[in-house]
């Protein structure tokens, strides 16, 4: 009997399911039925969950959330977008956690609703409650007279001394899995005041509260130092060249001229030759001892070839764009240890200044910072320009002050990208980029307090991991007491 012809080989029948193993765990109906009666096999398979009936079957040594906190929320914001002159500030969650925020919306006052609460006071904890929920942080002098996201959760301690071992608490890795076992939401993950209320609190004796909340307040008060630092340092800059506020931004046209056009780089994109990026140089031109390329600088210009992220447990620790200007970040993504291409085989050594090369201008693209600590021995993404000093003739942070300064500096970097869907700067750009000079004492004043900021910033990122380390330590010794 003739067989048809087959447009494909035969498949493989199998027998055993070949990619993962079912995860499953059997209940006692009474866990299932009790308080929220969740149905969500996820909710009870998670390791925090386990965790939590550990602590909640200790006859004693715990208490909620609810009994030395106050968990709440502000109503979901409707506000009315206007113009940054008339409005007030509006930072997203994720804003919320980056080391400079800049607002990118501007609301009315008048019209949002109870924006009294909106404001955060500097210490008051703060907790993400949708998407990656669970993260904690401080607010601090940065988000000073901001409106903040109803999307933050804000957590204020009944009594004071109870206000360190709290957020410790909550920064614990253990802890955070137990929140996110109380999570809810198939796409969006979502966390409610009253998941944070039911949250068993490990209880700690006065003395171990003192010393939390002694850490706590060195964490903040660093942070609020290194921010002071920025601004004088940016203030100081502005000095040396006067204040400048461009009037015309090219909305309505402009021209330029042919040879300026079709010389070095030879740019036909017009947002690089826009008329307050040329009347920002010339304002620096009135002031500068002289003008360098950051390459002639004595400083490496390069960007890794682009690799594949292949996650990998056992891999290296990968950072992305995002994570280099956050607060200390969570590092989550480990991928495969392989060639990155570049002599530094993709990782990063403190004291370079790194470089966000894609992604939207009114984003992260052209934001600068420098490289610390936590940076060390991980892999930094492809989209991230690096700028190692060699034989530099100038210090490492006046050279950040001036390419980040918001009025005298970024401006300058973001005319660099050019594409229409997701603009990019080439490095040819950044190692011709000019950089205006000034007199060496005072580019010394500037780089001094940049370069403290940074030493500040590392500093807070160390204890507060070490202080969510020492909390998940005390969290262990409870649920292994007997």
């Amino acid at each position: 009997m003739a067989v048809r012809a087959r447009l494909s080989p035969p498949q493989e029948i199998r027998t055993e399911w070949p990619w993962h193993s079912v995860r499953s765990a059997s209940l006692k109906a009474s866990l299932l039925f009790q308080s929220e009666r969740r149905l969500e096999a996820g909710a009870y398979l998670g390791e925090g969950y386990a965790t939590r009936l550990a602590i909640e079957s200790k006859s004693s040594g715990w208490a909620s959330l609810s009994t030395v906190a106050r968990t709440w929320q502000p109503s979901r914001l409707k506000g009315i977008q206007i113009g940054r002159e008339h409005g007030t500030p509006f930072l997203t969650a994720t804003q919320v956690y980056d080391v400079r925020p800049t607002p990118r919306k501007w609301l009315s006052i008048e019209r949002t609703h109870d924006h009294a609460k909106r404001f955060v006071r500097s210490g008051q904890i703060l907790l993400t409650c949708s998407g990656n929920v669970g993260r904690a942080t401080l607010a601090h002098e940065t988000t000073k007279n901001i409106l903040v996201s109803h999307d933050l959760l804000r957590i204020d301690a009944r009594d004071e001394d109870w206000w360190g071992w709290i957020y410790a608490y909550l920064r614990a890795p253990t802890a955070r899995k137990m929140m996110k076992a109380a999570q809810y939401g198939h796409i969006i993950k979502h966390l409610e005041t009253h998941h944070l209320d039911s949250l068993p609190v490990v209880c700690v004796d006065g003395q171990k509260r003192a010393w939390f909340r002694a850490q706590a307040s060195e964490i903040l008060n660093l942070r609020d130092r290194a921010y002071e630092l920025t601004v004088e340092a940016e203030r100081m800059f502005e000095r040396a060249f006067g204040v400048f506020d461009a009037t015309d931004l090219g909305e309505a046209g402009f021209n330029s001229r042919a040879s300026v056009v079709f010389s070095g780089r030879r740019r036909l994109d017009a947002w690089h030759h826009n008329p307050a990026v040329r009347a920002l140089e010339a304002h620096l031109a009135r002031q500068a001892k002289g003008w360098n390329g950051i390459e002639e600088l004595g400083f490496e210009v390069w960007l890794p070839t682009r690799f594949r992220r292949v996650a990998a447990r056992d891999g290296v620790d990968f950072l992305d764009s995002s994570d280099l200007f956050e607060i200390n970040p969570d590092v989550t993504k480990r991928i495969a240890d392989r060639d990155f291409g570049d002599p530094h085989n993709g990782r990063v050594v403190r004291g370079w200044v790194l470089l966000a090369r894609s992604g939207q201008i009114y984003g992260l693209n052209g934001s600068a910072m420098v490289s610390g600590p936590i940076h060390e021995n991980k892999v930094i993404s492809d989209h991230i320009i690096r700028i190692a000093p060699r034989d530099p003739l100038c210090r490492l942070g006046y050279l950040l002050v001036a390419m980040t300064h918001p009025t005298l500096g970024r401006p300058r970097v973001k005319a660099l990208p050019y594409g229409s869907s997701i603009p990019e700067i080439e490095v040819e750009d950044v190692q011709g980029f000019s950089i205006p000079r000034l007199d060496e004492q005072v580019e010394g004043d500037i780089a001094d307090l940049v370069e403290e900021a940074a030493r500040l910033r590392d500093r807070a990122d160390e204890l507060e991991t070490r202080l969510a380390e020492s909390a998940d330590a005390e969290l262990e010794r409870f649920t292994d007491r007997g």
